[in-house]
């Protein structure tokens, strides 16, 4: 039984492990939108304290809501572009009113949606899971050289601080024992920046700059307008994220050994429709299942809710107390590179275990597998491929785990010839 401090201390691994990717989508979004420092503060606020929302809505779980699953819920890149582009053809308003009305319909959809889980079989779900974690690794490898348009990209401070960190954390995770090997992306993150403090390349101004306390309000920006063209998009958008939480909801299923439920599924899927309607309430953001912090419940082995929901509460609080927000933010890009690198290839590598189950010499079982991680890798690596397509279809395309998902399920259901491929072996269809 592990105590509250470790309970803590390991939900806050978690927090870190996807802060970089909950932070930088108000980030883009405000900096597109011409917000001031002040706008800017709240929408960071307000969607940390919505994730940690989100998470605590998606792990206690109730009889129609919430997966019960270990699983952090974080803002989703793919509404970043539409987002931005409502809102510079209107305004915010109608932007957080498309969001409030596609959580209602993700809501209302989730159990139809459940009943499609038949087209997810062993093949298509280790092919998903292989995907999640290779579609992951150029967002790791972005970061250990610096971070995606940082002057210093790519310099060998950068890449060494990256290689120590991940040093750190295999050293830990094969030499330490018990809660000390649970903890060893934290001690890789601490010990990284404190040498990158060492550098010269960590710096406290954003600590210093923020205020103590933010209040997340409803409708910051305006009560909600509704537009019928912003709506459709952001339901689009979060057809998208139900596809992707679906491969989380699967990778995390097998990081902790358990068979997940199609009633699992649904009820998760209600949960961030509820998650998405809060969002557009509190004028931060759509939300959908981390991929992120799937590899760290692998690297771990530490698979108990508590700490998924300490990590929901810790959340809860950055959002409230904005200063303590921004000391998270002084970790250097290359050292939270470093930690992605096994955290993500975990995933890919749990992928790859589901599909070593499949026998692959039979039924174009082969084709699925290699055709769908390839698409699914390709599009993540070069979104700019489908730029001259419709919005719709680059919506679609551009995000490698939906591209690589949708193809693994239409090859299975022309190639597959055998009974046991064309029913899941990786959900239980249990009834609603």
């Amino acid at each position: 039984m592990l105590s509250k401090q470790k309970v803590f201390t390991l939900g806050l691994q978690h927090v870190l492990a996807m802060y970089a990717g909950a932070v930088i989508v108000p980030l883009i979004v405000g900096g597109a939108l011409g917000l001031n420092n002040t706008q800017m503060a709240y929408l960071i606020a307000a969607d940390l304290f919505t994730c940690g929302l989100a998470t605590l809505l998606q792990v206690m779980g109730t009889k129609y809501f919430g997966s019960r699953l270990p699983v952090i819920l974080g803002c989703t890149f793919t509404a970043v572009g539409p987002i931005i582009a409502i809102s510079l053809s209107s305004n915010l308003a109608t932007a957080y009113g498309a969001i409030i009305i596609s959580g209602i319909f993700v809501v209302l959809a989730a159990p139809l949606y459940g009943k499609l889980l038949k087209f997810f079989p062993t093949i298509v779900t280790g092919s998903v899971v292989t995907i999640i974690g290779l579609s992951l690794i150029p967002v790791a490898m972005n970061n250990v050289a610096g971070g995606q348009g940082s002057p210093d990209f790519g310099q060998p401070r950068n890449l060494l601080l990256a290689l120590i960190t991940l040093l750190v954390i295999l050293i830990v995770n094969r030499l330490a024992t018990g809660f000390l090997r649970s903890v060893s992306v934290l001690v890789g993150l601490v010990v990284g920046t404190a040498i990158g403090y060492g550098m010269g390349i960590v710096h406290f101004s954003s600590v210093s700059e923020a205020s103590w306390v933010s209040i997340a309000q409803p409708f910051y920006f305006g009560w909600p307008e509704f537009n019928l063209t912003a709506i459709v998009t952001m339901i689009i958008v979060n057809i998208v994220s139900m596809v992707e939480s679906t491969g989380v909801y699967f990778a995390v299923g097998r990081a902790t050994e358990q068979k997940v439920e199609q009633k699992q599924i649904v009820n998760g899927l209600r949960s961030e429709g509820l998650a998405i309607m809060l969002g557009g309430i509190f004028n931060a953001f759509p939300y959908t299942a981390f991929s992120q912090n799937v590899g760290l419940i692998s690297l771990t082995r530490v698979k108990t809710r508590n700490v998924i929901f300490a990590a929901g509460g810790i959340m809860v609080v950055l959002g409230l107390l904005p200063k303590l927000a921004a000391l998270t933010t002084v970790i250097p890009s290359a050292v939270l590179g470093g930690a992605m690198i096994v955290m993500f290839g975990s995933v890919a590598a749990s992928g790859m275990s589901i599909l070593s189950e499949v026998d692959l010499r039979k039924d174009g079982n082969l084709l699925i597998a290699a055709c769908s991680i390839a698409v699914g890798l390709g599009s993540a690596t070069l979104p700019a491929m489908f730029d001259q397509l419709p919005e719709f279809a680059k919506m679609l395309l551009q995000n490698g785990i939906v591209s690589g998902s949708l193809t693994a399920i239409i090859l299975n259901i022309f190639l597959s010839k055998t009974k046991d491929n064309t029913v899941p072996t990786a959900v239980s269809q249990e009834a609603q």
